[in-house]
């Protein structure tokens, strides 16, 4: 069976989970002051560090996918104009949440403040000319986006060092003003190592597409151990952030491997389990799912949400019980989402069929 086949939902799972930890990376908000730096709080931490490799790679991974299978069967137009739809509804509600939390219309500059849906957005964005334009060749897609990808994450140090003005709100998180936690340099660079997989799994078999996650992890390390051995020579260059996404690269290709073979050795029954379609509902409305589990967490409803009855008052015990919470209302909030979205989306395509084929009223 080939990777082509059908849906990977090796790479669902793989968001599905980096949305679950997500909730749990955020709920550290709840946390008392003086658990903030104990052991496990920094344990977490590093587990909490590959949620945005994970979630930002995957997002890649499907844009490629769907590029490369619709030039394949003729629907590539089709294909590319729903990706950009989508890629519009990321933006949009990308927007809308920076208008909850800063006050855009006295100062306009937060619209630069560049979060993890701006940099998907604007990451996808930037992509989607060369996905589509390649898409007939994936082979050499996936090497050009390779390419591009740990380019990105190599290049970052010099960007960071280099750049002023616009590039370095966009590019860089050296900006005190308004602080952009997600860059494009690094962070576009998994986009593009997505997209790379992505491009490959479309037109090749499982094995392959695992060989080639093999080859990213190999590489990763390159760029990690490479990276450290820069540090002592150029410390006027912050080199420690490209050994750092080097060993993202390389932790984030492991569970994708774990994902693949849970993909391939999991039993039919259990695939169809209630985890897994807990999971997977995460993973394939993951907008929906940040976007709720943001409000509910940050958010006042009526005066009311998880900061301002339990910001940093909860110990351990009740912050791991908020925190299942949390992702329980989540999963029913992103349901609920996904049932309302297939309706409209079914609605629509009805209505667009029906007004193809209704004749033209007579002329006068």
């Amino acid at each position: 069976m080939t990777a082509a086949a059908g849906r990977i939902r090796a790479f669902d799972w793989l968001k599905g989970l980096a949305v679950v930890v997500m909730v749990q990376t955020h709920t550290i908000a709840l946390l008392r002051p003086d658990l903030l730096g104990s052991p496990l709080q920094l344990r977490l931490m590093w587990i909490d560090g590959l949620v945005a490799p994970s979630f930002i790679l995957t997002s890649g991974f499907a844009l490629a996918l769907v590029q490369v299978r619709g030039a394949a069967s003729g629907g590539q137009a089709r294909r590319a104009r729903k990706s950009l739809r989508r890629i519009g509804e990321v933006l949009l509600v990308a927007v809308y949440m920076i208008t909850l939390w800063f006050p855009i219309a006295i100062e306009p500059k937060w619209l630069l403040r560049i979060d993890i849906l701006p940099c998907i957005g604007l990451s996808l964005l930037a992509a989607l000319p060369l996905f589509v334009g390649l898409a007939r060749w994936p082979r050499l897609l996936g090497a050009v986006c390779a390419a591009i990808g740990l380019g990105i994450i190599v290049g970052t140090p010099m960007v960071w060092a280099k750049s002023t003005g616009l590039a370095n709100q966009l590019f860089t998180n050296n900006h005190s003003d308004i602080g952009s936690p997600f860059p494009l340099f690094p962070w576009a660079g998994y986009v593009f190592l997505g997209g790379a997989l992505g491009a490959l799994a479309a037109r090749t078999s499982a094995r392959t597409l695992a060989a080639c996650v093999v080859a990213l992890a190999a590489v990763g390390g390159l760029v990690w151990l490479g990276a450290v051995q820069i540090m002592g020579r150029m410390p006027e260059w912050p080199w420690w952030a490209a050994a750092n996404h080097g060993q993202r690269v390389v932790v984030v290709s492991g569970l994708i491997l774990a994902m693949l073979a849970a993909e391939r050795f999991l039993p039919a029954s259990e695939q169809r389990g209630k985890v897994v379609r807990f999971v997977e509902v995460f993973g394939t409305s993951s907008l929906a799912a940040y976007f709720g589990h943001e409000v509910m967490l940050f958010k006042n409803l009526f005066g009311v949400c998880f900061n301002t009855l339990w910001g940093k008052s909860a110990g351990w015990g009740l912050y791991w019980v908020l925190t299942a919470a949390l992702i329980g209302l989540t999963f029913v909030f992103t349901w609920a989402v996904a049932k309302v979205y297939d309706h409209w989306r079914e609605w629509l395509r009805l209505a667009v069929r029906r007004v193809r084929r209704e004749p033209s009223p007579p002329a006068g």
